[in-house]
């Protein structure tokens, strides 16, 4: 996959990456060093603070999955943040990556440890094909690319969809692809999908992404704000989608999501 493959894709004036087939089977993503200039001091002191991420904050936090600890310790986290704050990217905290501006609130790279339980709850297998909503400037999608077989990582903000673009190109993630569109609607031009995850809290799970999981399928989600979050997992089975509590979590909430209340005498 590579920028250009899809219709509406951010990076349609942008240069594409090494070409490859979109939803290949076989992983191509190449994490390649050197994003952070030519100091090789800086580069070991981040893949250092990536190994004591993965070991004091993700799991010690009930993550056993190998793969996904293999993705987290390779992806570097300080290529998705700006470079004032690179030396945050390994913070147990949320890392803002956009201001807030339009009416959105501000988008956060998701802590560790709560992105990586998301994550293992979707249960990806090498051969799903996943839809990252809400990617960001596109670590998410660069995590799950390693995970799976191809990635649609949907993006709402224009700047973001760039970034993340030119974020995913110079590591050689050439199993993903950027697209433009509303989050809560999700990417149905390329449905449906093995997992959805949605980056995210949100005030409810649209029927449009419910509609675009395959048979057997699994959308991960985090419903509600703050100490009310739970993690939520959505399955499709004989054409039926039922939803289950995972555990409870409080990340950032993605645009679109909102759930309107109504005065009710």
């Amino acid at each position: 996959m590579h920028p250009g493959s899809i219709p509406g894709e951010a990076s349609n004036d942008r240069k594409p990456v090494r070409p490859s087939r979109f939803r290949s089977h076989e992983m191509q993503c190449v994490l390649a060093g050197g994003l952070n200039g030519p100091v090789v001091d800086m580069e070991t002191d981040y893949a250092q603070r990536r190994t004591k991420m993965v070991d004091g904050q993700v799991r010690t936090t009930d993550v056993t999955s190998p793969a996904l600890l293999d993705a987290m310790l390779t992806v570097p986290r300080e290529a998705f943040v700006g470079a004032a704050k690179r030396n945050l990217a390994y913070i147990d905290e949320n890392v803002e990556i956009a201001a807030a501006r339009g009416g959105n609130p501000p988008r956060y790279l998701m802590e560790p440890s709560p992105f990586a339980k998301l994550v293992q709850l979707a249960e990806i297998v090498p051969s799903d094909f996943v839809l990252d909503v809400g990617c960001g400037t596109g670590y998410s999608a660069a995590v799950l690319s390693r995970l799976a077989s191809s990635v649609v990582a949907l993006e709402s903000d224009p700047a973001l969809a760039d970034l993340a673009t030119d974020n995913l190109t110079r590591l050689g993630c050439d199993n993903v692809a950027v697209v433009r569109g509303a989050l809560p609607e999700g990417y149905a031009a390329e449905g449906p999908y093995d997992v959805i995850f949605v980056g995210g809290s949100a005030g409810f799970v649209p029927e449009a992404l419910l509609a675009q999981l395959k048979e057997g399928g699994r959308l991960v989600v985090v419903e509600g704000q703050g100490n009310a979050g739970k993690a939520r997992v959505y399955s499709r089975w004989n054409g039926v989608v039922t939803g289950r509590n995972a555990f409870n979590a409080a990340i950032k909430p993605l645009p679109g999501f909102e759930r309107a209340y109504t005065f009710q005498f």
